[in-house]
């Protein structure tokens, strides 16, 4: 036996040697350690010494070899409760009852975990991994206390629980697969694949959002610029008039001659000229 971080190697030399990695026993771990020692012993062929078949006797060197794997995991306080039984199967039951309870406590537990399941929701902000990692706890605590759920209870109330996001393939499933034998891993899968194009639209509707607002930016700052510059256009014509004083106009030109310091309608040259129109019109009738 190896300890390292929590874990025990054990070592069975008749399965070839091969070490197989067994958690310790805490105070909050037992359903994951049960699950985990159940899996080993079963791997080494062991199991059935724990849970024998009614009727069958179990051989005594596969008796106290598959006590000694479990007795390697306990802390020390449950070691001395348990070491006390001669058989594997009374120490399994020994460890059970004091981290799960008597049968009434375990009816107990069983109708908490039933409510618990049963007002489980996604939330928006959970992931697919989350959640279904919160329902397959849920599970293994019911296996731990000696009830199985079915999968089709288990499935539906995953589709159940999804957020409104996932109703499209959610309505699919349930339309075109048959509930009463797709596995939990099947229908975690399938809203996975969905859940991945949901984020493959959200990256492309926000690099469109993206663009547009760098669009945007891009027409304030060209256009701004001109309208700044036909403002500062304008003030700089007003400034110069007013520097010119009010009654100055010098820096008016003439439509007429031409020249700077006068309007039009102010011209002497403008009026000298219709004189002279007038005289000519005026010279023939006299004559």
């Amino acid at each position: 036996m190896a300890e390292n971080s929590g874990t025990v190697a054990v070592t069975v030399k008749e399965q070839g040697n091969v070490p197989l990695q067994c958690p310790k026993l805490t105070e909050t771990n037992y359903t994951m350690w049960s699950i985990m020692i159940e899996t080993v012993l079963r791997a080494y062929g062991l199991w059935d010494a724990v849970d024998p078949v009614t009727g069958a006797t179990v051989d005594e060197k596969k008796n106290y070899t598959t006590k000694a794997i479990i007795l390697q995991t306990l802390p020390e306080d449950v070691f001395l409760q348990v070491a006390k039984h001669k058989d594997v199967k009374e120490v399994w039951e020994s460890i059970r009852v004091r981290y799960l309870g008597a049968d009434r406590v375990q009816k107990a537990r069983l109708q908490t975990l039933r409510s618990e399941l049963e007002k489980l929701k996604m939330k928006d902000n959970d992931t697919l991994n989350d959640f279904s990692g919160k329902i397959s706890a849920i599970v293994a605590k019911f296996k731990t206390l000696g009830s199985n759920l079915d999968e089709e209870v288990i499935v539906r109330k995953f589709l159940n629980s999804m957020p409104k996001k996932y109703l499209p393939i959610v309505a699919s499933i349930e339309q075109y697969s048959d509930l009463e034998t797709m596995t939990f891993e099947d229908v975690v899968g399938r809203l996975k694949a969905f859940e991945e194009r949901l984020k493959s639209h959200d990256e492309k509707d926000e690099d469109q959002v993206k663009l547009l607002f760098t669009n945007k930016e891009h027409d304030d700052r060209h256009y701004g610029r001109g309208r700044g510059r036909g403002r500062g256009f304008g003030r700089g014509e007003r400034g110069r008039g007013r520097s010119s004083g009010r009654g100055d106009k010098s820096g008016y030109r003439c439509y007429e001659c031409g020249a700077f310091g006068h309007f039009a309608n102010e011209c002497t040259k403008w009026n000298d000229k219709n004189e002279a129109n007038l005289i000519e019109m005026e010279e023939p009738a006299l004559l």
